[in-house]
């Protein structure tokens, strides 16, 4: 048995949501391009191969990835709430996210 959410509780779980995916965002956006730059002054940090560099990128956007996974789901019904950060409606459960 499911208990049916309060539509209150469910924006502000979204509004929660959403806010820690833009902030995943900013932090991986921000690491890749410091690994971009780290490769391109190696008088910043000192000298990192390109193969290390490219792994630490491919590492940020993994964790990106699975992050988003888990976080990106509809407060109602737990299902994955697709490419639109601003999402008004859940396209599954049809509860109101905004």
């Amino acid at each position: 048995m499911t208990q049916k959410k309060d539509p209150k509780q469910i924006m502000q779980e979204f509004h929660t949501c959403q806010n820690r995916q833009f902030m995943a965002i900013a932090a991986a956006l921000f690491s890749v391009l410091l690994c971009a730059v780290v490769y391109k002054r190696p008088d910043l940090f000192g000298a990192f191969s390109k193969v290390t560099l490219f792994g630490a990128q491919a590492v940020i956007i993994g964790s990106y990835i699975g992050f988003t996974s888990q976080n990106w789901k509809c407060p109602s019904c737990g299902k994955y709430l697709g490419t639109d950060i601003n999402r008004h409606v859940c396209k599954k459960c049809g509860a109101r996210l905004q």
